[in-house]
């Protein structure tokens, strides 16, 4: 199988208290991966463990082994997410995560994209222009905010406002996007826009989504996890990914 993400035998706990315990994982690359499970199971954790986000919490304690297949600029090789010789920061910028809220800066909407440009790559104006305009049209805003790049980030609607943190983690030219419930905090209709801009993501990016919805699970998922507590997890068939009743069945048993 042409896997991107492989998590042997990981364990995460906080100020003593296990959160994840042996777990075992492979995600293919492309997707989207969607991962389901009942609240306090895991699931962000899990993410979070992918790029090492979990170390900025108090207390986080990790052990075994995540190793990403980062193909761009890398040879193709497989990088171990916590290995001696990795630089956190370097794998964050290849491993992007989009959150279930909005969170922009209180800055202009092209403020948004160049000051992280500027400040983790250190990128001349010329550079950071193009790559805002790349990243705002691969998130399907760039046509809604080419008149308002100097206006307040937060004038945005709320799923123009989610675009943009999906556009400013592009902006970096990641490999994998992580993504937990990015379509919480939006209504129906702004909702499906994003889903649909992540099937077309999907093409060009590994896309590992945390999602609570049945039907935002079906439309979404090429492959499909159930994550117990405890850190135990097993595959959803591709047979039961087209049956229907037997996916409201599952999201009975955990919701």
């Amino acid at each position: 199988m042409n896997n991107a993400i492989c998590v042997d035998n990981l364990s995460v706990s906080f100020a003593g208290r296990e959160v994840l315990r042996g777990l075992n994982l492979e995600i293919q690359a492309g997707g989207p991966t969607v991962l389901v499970g009942r609240s306090g199971s895991g699931k962000t954790t899990l993410l979070r463990a992918v790029n090492r986000l979990n170390e900025c919490l108090p207390d986080c304690v990790t052990t075994g082994q995540v190793r990403l297949r980062l193909d761009r600029g890398l040879g193709g090789e497989w990088v171990e997410a916590y290995g001696p010789g990795t630089v956190v920061e370097d794998l964050r910028k290849r491993v992007g995560m989009v959150f279930q809220s909005p969170n922009v800066l209180p800055l202009s909407v092209e403020r948004n994209l160049g000051l992280p440009l500027k400040l983790a790559l250190g990128l001349d104006a010329a550079e950071i222009e193009a790559r805002t305009e790349q990243a705002l049209r691969e998130a399907r805003l760039w046509d809604e905010v080419k008149d308002r790049l100097a206006h307040p980030a937060q004038s945005l609607s709320g799923g123009q406002q989610q675009r943009l943190c999906l556009a400013r983690t592009l902006a970096f030219a990641p490999d994998i996007l992580l993504l937990d419930e990015p379509t919480a905090s939006l209504d129906y209709k702004a909702a499906r826009g994003i889903e649909e801009l992540l099937l077309e993501l999907a093409a060009r990016y590994t896309l590992l989504v945390v999602s609570h919805s049945l039907n935002q699970a079906r439309r979404l998922a090429r492959s499909m996890f159930v994550l117990r507590e405890g850190g135990q997890i097993e595959a959803v068939d591709s047979q039961a990914l087209g049956d229907k009743d037997r996916l409201l069945a599952l999201m009975d048993e955990l919701f």
